[in-house]
């Protein structure tokens, strides 16, 4: 039996919710070829009700009961898709664990802060695409941005002093431009926001404010440097929707 259900947590279960367990348990062997959606499919139910039903027997969500599972061992195309979903799983636990909500409402608050500022957004490598994502966001908020990847152009206007924000994402905090970046902010007295995975970058002693994230230290394509994004992507999304839930109560 895949979940075992005592007295205690059957009490909470509806009518509904056991018969999702009970074909959970009696479909074991399919599961790993499954959704969440094929499961509420087969028992005429929604997603959230199966994710629901699960999170109250002790699983945090239908990732964790799939990881869970026991499979065949034979079964190495199986056994190292599992893996892999195990490892993006537990780079969004642990970013979601890892950043401070007073955090990041000190962040939210530097950007509705700069409302009437020229907003500057730098990243590097393949960090760009996260970079050209949220600083279209900004824009389609109403905010003054500017995004750019290019070395020189991003720390000669981290020299200026005038009435300016800088967000600068890096994964692990090491890009020799941007360290400049926040090198001249901090001397000029710019406000700098910020988002790495990496708690040792020097990144961190020049910025106002920043977000601390994780990723996972397996990479897939070792000779290169394109570990993923999505920690950042993920610490953008919460920035602005955030940002929008703000913009929501002023109406």
């Amino acid at each position: 039996m895949l979940i075992n259900i005592d007295r205690h947590i059957m009490e909470t279960l509806s009518k509904t919710e056991v018969s999702i367990i009970q074909y959970i348990n009696d479909n074991e062997k399919e599961l790993s070829n499954m959704s969440i959606v094929d499961i509420a499919f087969e028992t005429f139910t929604s997603p959230a009700t199966v994710s629901r039903a699960i999170r109250k027997c002790g699983i945090n969500g239908f990732n964790e009961l799939r990881y869970k599972l026991n499979l065949p061992k034979d079964n190495k195309d199986l056994i190292s898709i599992n893996e892999i979903m195990k490892k993006t799983l537990v780079e969004a636990n642990e970013v979601l664990q890892r950043i401070s909500l007073k955090d990041v409402l000190d962040v939210v608050n530097e950007i509705t802060g700069a409302v009437d500022k020229q907003i500057y957004v730098f990243g590097r490598g393949p960090t760009e695409q996260v970079v050209r994502e949220f600083a279209l966001r900004l824009q389609l908020l109403g905010y003054n941005v500017l995004a750019t990847e290019d070395p020189t152009i991003m720390v000669k206007l981290s020299q200026r002093s005038n009435n300016q924000l800088v967000i600068l994402f890096s994964l692990k905090g090491e890009t020799r431009e941007l360290i400049k970046v926040a090198e001249n902010c901090y001397l000029n007295k710019v406000n700098l926001v910020v988002i790495t995975c990496a708690s040792s970058s020097p990144l961190l002693k020049y910025a106002s404010h920043y977000l601390l994230g994780y990723y996972h230290k397996k990479i897939a394509i070792k000779e290169f440097d394109v570990t993923s994004r999505i920690p950042l992507s993920m610490i953008s999304r919460i920035i602005i929707d955030y940002l929008v839930e703000k913009n929501n109560d002023k109406v």
